[in-house]
């Protein structure tokens, strides 16, 4: 143990410049580690496809990314997401789909970066929910620094027996904190 010491004491005084002798000062040295924002990407739009009055009609709305770049020592997040009615642009009953109709599951993370446990909402179609209110979408449940997460979620709506042909609309709202 001795000796390694004193090759590790031989090498450092090796490659050490000389100091002169006599008066000295100290500079203190400082750096920033930057930060960011906490941001999250969605698709601007999705067609569903179509289907008759009482089917179900599903597809996935494309990736969902947050980013993470806060490089917090406690760098947790929850996504959320809720919907609006689906509508032809009118509030009549028989043209309106009620965001209790609207069933979401995340599914998987797609892409990670970072250290910690991502989290699904909703691994799979069993576990999917209804989007009358927020939901948990994906979660970073642990970690420190930067860090990412992508999924392709799925939407499932049901048709109700009563609606009219046309066109419908509504939003899905993902959001982050």
């Amino acid at each position: 143990m001795l000796s390694c010491a004193i090759a590790v004491a031989v090498v450092g005084a090796a490659s050490l410049p000389a100091v002169a002798q006599g008066p000295s000062g100290d500079t203190t040295v400082t750096f920033t580690v930057a930060t960011a924002n906490l941001t999250i990407e969605v698709p601007s739009s999705r067609d569903l496809g179509s289907g008759f009055p009482g089917q179900t009609i599903s597809g996935q709305l494309g990736t969902v990314t947050v980013d993470d770049e806060r490089a917090a020592a406690d760098a947790t997040w929850t996504a959320q997401v809720v919907a609006t009615q689906f509508d032809t642009g009118t509030d009549a009953p028989s043209e309106t789909v009620p965001p209790n109709l609207v069933d979401y599951w995340s599914g998987p993370a797609t892409s990670t970066t970072g250290t910690g446990d991502f989290v699904p909402g909703q691994p799979t179609r069993a576990d999917r929910q209804s989007l009358e209110r927020p939901r948990t979408a994906f979660s970073h449940t642990t970690g420190s620094g930067n860090n990412s997460a992508s999924w392709n979620p799925t939407l499932e709506i049901t048709i109700p027996n009563e609606a009219v042909g046309g066109l419908y609309s509504g939003t899905v709202t993902h959001s982050v904190s």
